[in-house]
């Protein structure tokens, strides 16, 4: 199998400080759809745009595959045959395969974008259900930090570059549709706390490390404003905090298993086995190598 890589050439051309952008090579795809598992629901490109000046799309043939778009910060505006609608933070854009359509960033406030690109053998029920509950094709998520978690979930999986990662990012946007589909038949209610989805997120992807600047913008935070929050509520700082669930997991490993160290670096997030084994020491007093034996 191919494997997933990133578009450097359309990563270069569009420009954002931050952004993350993967693309799965269509003979991957084509190889996917044809699988009993990948053939029903395949991501075949996702993304992370943050504060995406000028960034816009027009598609009079429509696109091949369905769009999700979440906007978690600034504003833009999508047309289709239906009329033009502004989207502001917190609404989710659901675009039809081979449906004309176009959208684009506000010039004075751009918009932070998690986007995919989705078919199968199943998707076009699911995004109609999608659009039937949301009444078209922008609509108010109640909690867009839980969708956007989900499309950078597929995003690291597709970025794994394995079968498995097609696997786990079809799960992820199978979950980041039906949530539009709940929160277009849920009453709406209090807005989550931000502090408690980020939390969420870094619990639901450990031991994978996400940058502050995309955690505070999948909650619609600047990170600065993160940072005070997170270590007003959990007592620490996003970095900490995750660096905490990757040595909660080291020492589960080094307890329960008898995995070399440098496996359990590579398992832990660390894919240097002497820094693993340094912040290890700084963190717990002793090297990986002392603690598994005095615990045992």
């Amino acid at each position: 199998m191919d494997e997933t890589t990133v578009d450097a050439a359309a990563a270069l051309r569009d420009g954002f400080a931050g952004q993350r952008m993967v693309v799965v090579p269509r003979p991957t795809v084509r190889a996917a759809l044809a699988r009993p598992v990948t053939g029903r629901l395949l991501v075949t490109d996702a993304g992370f745009f943050p504060h995406a000046a000028r960034h816009g799309r027009a598609r009079p043939e429509g696109a091949r595959q369905h769009v999700l778009l979440v906007c978690t910060d600034g504003s833009g505006w999508c047309r289709t045959p239906d009329g033009r609608t502004a989207v502001r933070p917190g609404d989710v854009v659901l675009l039809p395969a081979g449906a004309a359509h176009e959208y684009a960033a506000a010039d004075d406030d751009p918009w932070t974008l998690w986007w995919l690109h989705v078919t199968g053998r199943d998707a076009d029920e699911l995004v109609g259900a999608a659009r039937d509950a949301a009444g078209g094709p922008v609509s108010h998520l109640r909690e867009p930090a839980s969708v956007a978690s989900l499309v950078s979930q597929a995003i690291d999986a597709l970025d794994d570059g394995t079968a498995g990662g097609l696997v786990r990012a079809g799960g992820a946007a199978w979950h980041a549709l039906a949530q539009v589909v709940a929160t277009g038949r849920r009453s709406p209610g209090p807005a989550p706390d931000p502090v408690e989805r980020a939390v969420e997120h870094l619990r639901s992807t450990a031991p994978r490390r996400t940058s502050v600047e995309s955690l505070a913008a999948m909650v619609g935070l600047s990170p600065s404003q993160l940072g005070s929050l997170f270590r007003a509520q959990v007592g620490t700082s996003p970095l900490r905090y995750q660096t905490g669930l990757r040595m909660a997991r080291a020492r589960e490993l080094l307890d329960s298993t008898d995995l070399p160290v440098t496996a359990v670096a590579q398992a832990s997030g660390y894919d240097d086995a002497l820094y693993f084994s340094r912040q290890f020491t700084r963190v717990h007093g002793s090297s990986p190598t002392t603690y598994r034996a005095r615990g045992r």
